[in-house]
């Protein structure tokens, strides 16, 4: 099965953080997988156009950015910006080598503001 997650908080969906299903927002599931590569391709085009700043992995992982949009994080002491994701999974696990390519690798020249607190 595929599944498209969206996910909202303080990292990049590349990350697969232990507790990263705390930040899925919404879930679709495919038994087709070309219908879920044009799915999640239509969804990767709309967010371009509702966020200033984003970036995609080959791997059908992308992430999308206001500088604007940050938290506060008490215990980093700074605020974190915020990540609106996209992934497209098998299974919950990331596509396997051959599923992708690297046409999906890009980003824009917005700055991105990386956190002392997410990198440990």
């Amino acid at each position: 099965m595929y599944q498209i997650i969206k996910l909202y908080g303080d990292f990049e969906p590349w990350w697969f953080l232990e507790d990263w299903k705390n930040d899925i927002v919404s879930l679709q599931e495919f038994q087709d997988f070309n219908v879920a590569v044009k799915e999640y391709l239509e969804l990767l085009q709309r967010l371009k156009k509702v966020f200033p700043s984003f970036e995609s992995r080959s791997s059908f992982l992308a992430t999308f950015w206001d500088v604007n949009e940050q938290r506060w994080c008490e215990e980093c002491d700074e605020n974190l910006q915020q990540y609106h994701s996209i992934a497209l999974l098998k299974d919950f696990e990331i596509l396997p080598v051959g599923c992708h390519d690297k046409l999906l690798e890009e980003a824009n020249d917005q700055p991105k503001f990386p956190s002392a607190c997410a990198l440990g």
